[in-house]
């Protein structure tokens, strides 16, 4: 099977919009059941860390519950770190087809999040690397590895910056 590049792009624009627009459901939405959410932490050596259960991660969810419950913990300003909502501003780059197989494909992208809260705008910027899979005419993100390039920030970090 050949995956059409704007439908790719298309995909992953459209994930971006709806974490600016705060659009949570239709976000998650964007994800399969089975997604593997992961951003690595970078080691005292410079290096990322390779395994989510036994090394550091900055952010790892195993399913999309754990997404799940990230947005509701936002939806219903139970979390302190999300309160009050930054606005954020997605850009995504680089576009560039890895892999195909089957009903899959490995995308790698480069990505720029300006987010700005109590009158501060912050860069965050880093590489994803994502698997899209065909469920029905769609394409869903199964797997995200959120590689972040400036680790050293002020704020906890959370699903709407990257």
């Amino acid at each position: 099977m050949s995956f059409d590049y704007q439908k790719i792009c298309a995909v992953l624009y459209r994930e971006a919009r709806l974490l600016d627009d705060r659009q949570w459901d239709e976000w998650l939405n964007c994800y399969t059941e089975d997604v593997t959410y992961w951003m690595p932490a970078w080691d005292d050596d410079d290096q990322l860390t390779e395994d989510p259960h036994s090394q550091i991660s900055l952010m790892y969810y195993p399913d999309r519950g754990g997404l799940e419950d990230r947005v509701f913990r936002i939806k219903t300003e139970r979390s302190g770190a999300s309160t009050p909502e930054p606005r954020t501003g997605h850009n995504v780059t680089n576009v560039e087809v890895l892999a195909e197989r089957g009903e899959e494909v490995d995308v790698r992208y480069n990505f720029h999040t300006l987010s700005h809260r109590y009158k501060i705008t912050d860069h965050i910027y880093g590489t994803m690397f994502v698997t899209l899979r065909k469920s029905g005419a769609d394409l869903l993100i199964s797997s995200k590895k959120i590689v972040l390039k400036n680790d050293y920030i002020r704020q906890v970090l959370d699903v709407y910056h990257v």
